[in-house]
């Protein structure tokens, strides 16, 4: 799996400093609700969360890095929820797992402040996670790794190439649903979870 390096200018040692940090992202995603990208500054960010402007940049250079700090944030709570739900699930094969992995962001995009504006960083930087590969890569490859091990397949390269095509038509898919719809147009929807999950049997069928 990709190792991906924080963006704090140092990890906070303490549980206070922890929990400022994470006002500060909580911050980050209030005003990208309100105002996008565009608006977030790192004054606004200071203010929003009621610290110093120095405690911001005690930890963060910079806007964009409050900004990847919470797509990490975003990822991290995807992963978890797409492994509790597999865990929970009995999936027939892997590929059936189109579904649930597609409900779990449309929550996240109906629910998670910030995420419908940000999601795993695009509207700052398409290489915002990882600056050696784009977001989509980044997520595809977070659920290659899942995949495999809640299945026991063989982690071939055919396996990850099928994975991030499938990433990269599901994100353009799901941007026009939600484009046509703020809380994601159904017929959409459903038609993405049509379209890459009829892609992944055939590659299972293939493999």
């Amino acid at each position: 799996m990709t190792e991906i390096r924080t963006p704090l200018r140092r990890l906070p040692a303490q549980r206070r400093s922890a929990e400022r940090v994470q006002r500060m992202l909580d911050a980050c995603a209030a005003i990208l609700d309100e105002d996008g990208y565009d608006g977030l500054t790192t004054t606004r960010i200071a203010q929003r969360a009621d610290v110093a402007i120095g405690s911001v940049y005690q930890f963060f250079p910079d806007k964009r890095a409050v900004a990847q700090s919470l797509a990490l944030r975003n990822l991290e709570e995807f992963g978890e929820r797409i492994s509790a739900r597999l865990a929970e699930d009995d999936f027939a094969d892997w590929s059936d797992t189109v579904g649930a992995i597609i409900e779990i962001f449309v929550d996240m995009h109906r629910t998670v402040p910030g995420f419908r504006v940000l999601r795993f960083g695009d509207v700052a930087d398409v290489n915002l996670l990882d600056s050696d590969a784009d977001n989509n890569a980044v997520v595809a490859d977070r659920l290659r790794q899942m995949i495999v091990e809640t299945f026991d397949l063989q982690d071939t390269p055919g396996l990850a190439t099928a994975l991030a095509i499938a990433v990269e038509a599901g994100d353009a898919v799901l941007k026009m649903a939600f484009r046509s719809d703020p809380d994601g147009d159904p017929m959409i929807l459903a038609e993405a979870e049509r379209l890459i999950h009829g892609y992944l049997a055939s590659h299972l069928e293939e493999t």
